[in-house]
């Protein structure tokens, strides 16, 4: 007899499931994304497709694995952190230092900019936090409008939502420890 294939779950119906399930309220779901209640009813109820950010606070605060919605929302946000991480390994030498994966929020890399190297094409920003520690050389960082310059031994911690650029206006080449989280 052939098996009939259950229809999965909505992501409304899932993130409704996984909020009961903490005992949490709409607010306390407000209160653990920043979004408004009115907005995360709506996408409970399936009235609305929310925006991937809105995607991404949902599986951060609810626990969701993104690969297991199964939803075109799930996807897109898979297929946006693994664009955006192309997009930045694309400009400089970096040499990875953890595991790349659809799975792994958290990557570290070797990243080695040549003397007089200003950042190639636009400014990054993407969802996250970027630490930063210089380990030979030195380093000019602007994020959003603040310039900050570090020699050898310094480091800087960052909302890399925030729009970024990184140079190395210095007559040796600079090396540094770059950890990104990406939700």
């Amino acid at each position: 007899m052939a098996q009939i294939k259950k229809p999965s779950a909505s992501l409304g119906e899932k993130m409704k499931n996984a909020r009961e399930k903490r005992g949490w309220s709409i607010s306390d779901l407000a209160h653990e994304t920043g979004y408004p209640g009115n907005v995360l009813k709506s996408v409970e109820e399936n009235k609305i497709v929310p925006p991937v950010a809105l995607v991404l606070q949902l599986s951060r605060a609810l626990k969701f694995n993104m690969e297991d919605l199964e939803s075109a929302d799930g996807k897109k946000a898979v297929a946006h952190r693994t664009k955006s991480h192309k997009k930045r390994v694309a400009s400089y030498a970096y040499s990875p230092l953890t595991e790349a994966g659809a799975k792994n929020h958290l990557r570290a890399y070797l990243v080695t900019i040549d003397a007089g190297t200003e950042h190639q094409g636009v400014e990054y920003k993407h969802e996250g936090e970027e630490f930063i520690y210089v380990l030979k050389g030195g380093l000019v960082i602007t994020v959003g409008k603040n310039k900050t310059v570090l020699a050898k031994g310094e480091s800087i911690h960052f909302n890399s939502g925030l729009h970024h650029k990184l140079s190395n206006p210095h007559q040796e080449a600079t090396t540094l420890l770059v950890t990104i989280y990406t939700p």
